[in-house]
């Protein structure tokens, strides 16, 4: 739907009613588009979980405490 900046103005609180169930108002000035009325909180498609699963290897021993001389070198001793 595309509307005029008066038209906007006079007739506001109605066209923020339809924005909620998907209505997407394009809101115009001398017939160019300046400006567009969409919900906040746009339906995202979410991605399925585990869709990653098997793709990340982890090495034996990645927990394993970190060696002495590693750590002295951050703490500069």
């Amino acid at each position: 739907m595309k509307v005029n900046v008066r038209e906007a103005k006079a007739h506001l609180s109605r066209l923020l009613e339809r924005v909620p169930a998907g209505d997407k108002i394009t809101i115009a000035k001398t017939g160019i588009s300046i400006a567009k009325l969409i919900p906040i909180h746009a339906k995202r498609n979410a991605l399925p979980y585990g869709l990653l699963k098997g793709t990340l290897k982890i090495k034996e021993g990645f927990d394993n405490p970190l060696p002495d001389d590693f750590i002295a070198g951050f703490e500069r001793r």
